[in-house]
C-alpha cells in the first residue's frame, strides 16, 4: 500500500487558515464547492469540483504537498504528490 512521505515535514501545530473561504473564488466571482486547507501555509482553496480548482492550483504553484478538508464535520487529508489519503 502506498503511503505519504510528506506528513513528517508538516508544521505542528497546523497553520491557521489565511481566509474563511477561497479568496480566488471571491476574486473570480465563482462559488467554491468545498474548501481545502493547505497544511504547509494555511491557504484556503476550493476542491476540484469547483470551477477554479484552486486548492490543486495552489499545490501546483507552491509545491505544498498535503491539504486537509476545511469542511465542518469532515476529517481527512490528501497528499497531492503521493496521491493518497493520509
Amino acid at each position: 500500500m502506498k503511503q505519504c512521505t510528506h506528513t513528517d515535514a508538516l508544521p505542528h501545530p497546523e497553520p491557521d487558515p489565511l481566509d474563511p473561504t477561497c479568496p480566488e473564488c471571491l476574486r473570480d466571482g465563482t462559488h467554491p464547492v468545498q474548501l481545502r486547507l493547505c497544511l504547509s501555509c494555511g491557504h484556503v482553496g476550493c476542491c476540484d469540483s469547483s470551477p477554479g480548482r484552486h486548492a490543486t492550483q495552489h499545490h501546483e504553484q507552491s509545491g505544498h504537498p498535503v491539504m486537509r478538508t476545511f469542511e465542518p464535520g469532515e476529517d481527512w487529508r490528501w497528499c497531492f504528490v503521493d496521491h493518497v489519503l493520509v
